[in-house]
């Protein structure tokens, strides 16, 4: 319902100085009550004037004098998607498709990761099956099996390398012992080699999740504060990957929340006429396994609640923060301790305006960074197209000394070449006829330049003589 400029002069330039008489068809009854408002022209919306447009759109190439069909076409492809762009004001930094795609790659190698290290302790357990017993995290077994290969090798000396890897010294002691009375069978060489170099690609998957798990974690901080702060990173994630989205998440009421990801129990139960399950995915987070059995309901309830206000506050406010994401938590928390002990939580209200006012700072500290580095970048940008319109001036500077060094140097070359010449032909006793134009000229006019200066000494010298 706004009226831009463009269309406000074209209007006052195309439509009759008789505003009455005139009546205008426009597609947006908004914009018309906006042309009325502001011109003053009536508009007509709907009906007729509908069928009109969708005429004019239908045969406009016709109606344009050097306009085809095909790039009309492609003109309306280009003002659609700069209109959904304009719509959607597109953020790079808030995308929660990354989210749900690491989310998604996480979970996939915890699963892969944990088959391939089953294969490492079946591989390996044939040479040295009492390793098994003794480290039982699979990280640390694959790097065991790298580090110790042959067990019959293994010596005091390798005692240091194995209290690295496992961070116990009697662990270290342990497998040392173990490896001396061991009931495995002998490996060959080359079965070495290949274990070795697989246990390294569980190693290195290993270390690519932790690196991947970062990831998620800064996104999470980006994308949704409030809701990492509230339930977890990884839990915060998995809600937004089985919503579709963050603003799918904002859309669910808490009930929804509360069972998503439990959709099979919850249609069972249905059927079945049975109990409808408590929790969903949010049993993940840290409060449902503290509560106790009878009050699992009730906080994962609450923690629904929670979960749904937060994730909204991060789906429509401009700068996204922690602030609420804490102080939800911190709700959650004295819910769970009135549920133990009865102390009366504080109420919704006052722990909100707490909120509000805490917000509040950190998004003004927050714009004023940003407006900061905004001023660096200014500055920045100034003093390089300082620097380079310096740079332009010397090399100017440095052009012109070197075409004024040259001209000179070009006016002395033609004088010496012009006494050359004279010498030549004195020498040879050639005529003044035999010169070229520009050389006879020259030497014309230093012939007339001796002729005066003689006719000035000869008055000079009659001078005196009159004087004497």
């Amino acid at each position: 319902g706004i009226l831009h400029e463009d269309l406000r002069l074209l209007l006052e330039t195309s439509m009759p100085a008789k505003k009455k008489k005139a009546l205008l068809g426009v597609a947006d009854a908004k914009i018309g009550a906006a042309i009325l408002e502001e011109l003053g022209y009536q508009c007509q919306t709907g009906g007729v004037v509908a069928e009109i447009l969708r005429g004019i759109r239908l045969h406009f190439h016709a109606l344009v004098k050097g306009l085809t069909a095909q790039s009309a076409s492609k003109a309306q492809l280009g003002l659609g998607h700069s209109y959904s762009r304009a719509k959607v004001k597109f953020n790079v930094n808030r995308v929660d498709n990354m989210i749900i795609q690491s989310i998604s790659l996480l979970d996939q190698l915890d699963k892969d990761i944990n088959t391939f290290s089953m294969r490492v302790r079946e591989w390996y357990g044939y040479h040295f099956p009492e390793l098994i017993k003794i480290v039982s995290e699979n990280y640390t077994y694959c790097q065991l099996a790298k580090f110790i290969g042959n067990r019959k090798e293994l010596s005091e000396e390798s005692l240091e390398g194995l209290e690295e890897i496992v961070m116990d010294s009697a662990k270290a002691q342990a497998i040392l012992e173990a490896s001396r009375s061991s009931m495995g069978m002998d490996i060959s060489p080359l079965d070495l080699i290949n274990i070795e170099s697989f246990s390294s690609r569980v190693i290195s998957l290993s270390e690519y999740r932790k690196g991947l798990q970062e990831y998620l974690r800064s996104k999470m901080s980006q994308v949704a504060p409030s809701l990492s702060a509230l339930i977890g990173e990884v839990v915060g994630a998995r809600l937004i990957s089985h919503a579709g989205s963050l603003t799918n998440l904002a859309k669910y009421p808490a009930s929804t929340v509360q069972i998503l990801g439990a959709e099979k129990a919850l249609f069972r139960a249905l059927k079945t006429r049975g109990n409808t399950p408590k929790y969903g995915l949010i049993f993940h987070s840290t409060f449902i396994g503290r509560a106790a059995a009878k009050n699992k309901g009730r906080i994962s309830r609450y923690l629904a609640n929670k979960c749904t206000i937060a994730s909204r506050i991060d789906c429509f406010s401009e700068v996204p923060t922690s602030v609420f994401g804490d102080k939800l938590r911190e709700q959650v928390e004295e819910r769970l301790a009135f549920y133990e002990t009865g102390e009366p939580p504080r109420k919704n209200l006052d722990v909100m305006k707490e909120a509000v006012v805490e917000a509040n700072e950190v998004v003004a500290e927050v714009k004023r960074k940003q407006e900061k580095k905004e001023k660096k970048k200014k500055k920045r940008e100034k003093r390089q197209l300082e620097a380079l319109a310096a740079a332009a001036e010397v090399e100017n500077s440095v052009l012109e000394t070197e075409e004024n060094d040259i001209e000179p140097k070009k006016k002395k070359k033609k004088k010496q070449q012009e006494l050359e010449a004279e010498a030549e032909l004195e020498e040879n006793g050639l005529e003044e006829e035999a010169l070229p134009k520009k050389k006879r000229k020259l030497t014309v006019e230093a012939d007339q330049e001796e002729e005066e200066e003689e006719k000035k000494k000869k008055k000079k010298k009659k001078k005196e003589k009159e004087r004497a």
